[in-house]
């Protein structure tokens, strides 16, 4: 496999590191693809390799016998599995499974948590990425508090859409109804009205967002915060739309 070029990947916590930190790292990174459906991290169980987003998204959910809901988004901004290797624990309470297919540069737990140790700023990064996951979630605990089912679809959407290439979505409302909690009857009706006002168009298994703008202004305070704390956080920029 030819070396690792740091400028030549997405993922903006590998982009973000000092090159020598990135050299140190890089030779225990694998690139995988990641199909549809496959689960990363299951829940309860020990965490043995970590990943790195390249493309696609990653869902974190909490699986109770009442259902399924999502409580975390990930994409090329994340390292999936940061929080509890990276705090002292070897496992999570939660799924971690692939969205949208991709693919990965996953590292061991032990090759991470040695490079963690002799190096300070990869030890700096990752622990103010793993505040800005803390911030993600505070914000769906928000949104789920605050927002009516049109304006947490729209947050979703956004959030999905910042992950993506392009401009569309692949997702059924079966899928988006359980990633938010809701009966499938209410996605149904509020991605209608999104339809109607023109902000996104669907296709069987797809939405596309037409009118982002407008789609911000829906979701309103539930949607930004996260992502400008992970731009500050990560990249010492007040404006997550540069980069």
């Amino acid at each position: 496999m030819a070396p690792l070029k740091q400028t030549d990947l997405r993922n903006r916590l590998l982009r973000a590191l000092p090159p020598e930190d990135f050299a140190a790292l890089a030779p225990a990174l694998r690139p995988e693809v990641i199909p549809l459906k496959r689960v990363l991290i299951s829940a309860n169980t020990q965490i043995r390799t970590v990943h790195f987003v390249e493309a696609g998204i990653v869902s974190v959910t909490s699986d109770a016998p009442s259902g399924r809901v999502e409580i975390g988004l990930l994409g090329h901004e994340a390292l999936v599995g940061a929080a509890p290797v990276l705090l002292g624990d070897d496992r999570s309470p939660f799924t971690h499974f692939v969205q949208a297919a991709g693919h990965i540069l996953s590292v061991d737990v032990s090759d991470l948590r040695a490079e963690v140790e002799r190096r300070p700023a990869l030890r700096g990064l990752l622990h103010r990425y793993i505040q800005a996951q803390t911030i993600q979630t505070a914000q769906t605990a928000f949104a789920n508090a605050r927002g009516g089912t049109p304006t947490r679809l729209a947050r979703w959407l956004l959030m999905c859409d910042d992950r993506v290439e392009g401009d569309e979505i692949t997702v059924t409302q079966e899928f988006m109804s359980l990633m938010l909690g809701v009966e499938r009857p209410g996605v149904t009706i509020a991605m209608q009205s999104l339809v109607k006002d023109g902000l996104v168009a669907t296709r069987r298994g797809c939405v596309q967002i037409i009118d982002r703008e407008r789609l911000l202004d829906l979701a309103g305070d539930s949607y930004g915060l996260a992502e400008i704390e992970y731009a500050r956080l990560i990249e010492g920029s007040a404006d997550p739309e540069a980069q």
